[in-house]
């Protein structure tokens, strides 16, 4: 993108921890709570998920760009929310977490990672259609290590961006996988230097706005649709995700982190 099509990003508003910038027919939402790790909260889901209603109604809106405030992209679900048994009301509707993760949408988005994606912070990647990611992003589905799934499309979602042992690996173990690995396995599609991730990310967008809007939005949905429907898939997770939600372990694992001990598993 050319020095002064960059320079017309302007600061923003950060609205209950999401900030939203236009520049052109992009629009860059930020997750904007740096002193949370940009964990998702209740509020958070709620404005992104009122953010991208808003552009999906917008046609002059061609691209979306998904970023964070530094140092972390997103550590996932607060998990006070979860601990205060209130994790169903970061899903809105079908749309799933934050009015991304399963939401049935024309807009192409990229992500742009510049720190650890973790946990819910990895499902959202994974949602995104592209992903532009720094040298210190890396990305985890860590929920075992709490006594949880991953029941926001990272159960079924890894597995098509990374060659199937990769991502049982990263389900079972929750250890996280480095921008370098994971553009090697062709999760990533941009691997840059730090702090350059906005700036690469808005280069990507540019060239998906030199095309025709319709043609972009047709030839995304039939590469989509052609993939394969996704609805058995979240049928097995939602289940799944109950399952644990109503077991001891998901308490044990939620207060251990925020005790910041280990766990003491009981299998029930």
């Amino acid at each position: 993108m050319n020095t002064q099509a960059t320079t017309t990003l302007d600061e923003g508003v950060s609205v209950d921890g999401l900030r939203e910038q236009r520049v052109g027919n992009v629009v860059v939402l930020t997750l904007d709570r740096p002193h949370a790790r940009n964990a998702i909260n209740i509020e958070l889901a709620q404005c992104l998920n009122d953010a991208i209603d808003a552009i999906e109604a917008d046609p002059s809106v061609w691209a979306v760009v998904l970023a964070a405030t530094a140092p972390v992209f997103c550590a996932g679900a607060d998990l006070r929310v979860i601990n205060e048994g209130r994790i169903s009301e970061l899903n809105i509707g079908d749309a799933g977490l934050a009015g991304l993760v399963g939401r049935d949408r024309r807009t192409p988005v990229i992500a742009a990672i510049d720190g650890p994606a973790f946990a819910g912070g990895c499902e959202l990647v994974l949602a995104c259609d592209l992903v532009v990611a720094s040298t210190s992003a890396s990305f985890a589905l860590p929920e075992v290590k709490r006594g949880l799934v991953a029941g926001a499309g990272g159960l079924f979602r890894m597995g098509q961006k990374v060659p199937p042992n990769i991502a049982m690996q990263a389900l079972l173990t929750g250890e996280p996988i480095s921008a370098e690995r994971a553009a090697g396995f062709g999760l990533v599609n941009v691997l840059c230097e730090p702090g350059t991730v906005l700036e690469r990310s808005l280069e990507l967008a540019e060239q998906i706005c030199a095309n025709a809007p319709l043609a972009v939005q047709e030839s995304r949905e039939v590469a989509v649709r052609s993939a394969g429907s996704e609805s058995a898939a979240w049928a097995l997770s939602d289940a799944a995700m109950e399952k644990v939600l109503a077991s001891n372990d998901v308490v044990e694992g939620v207060q251990a982190f925020l005790d910041k001990r280990p766990a003491q598993w009981t299998g029930s």
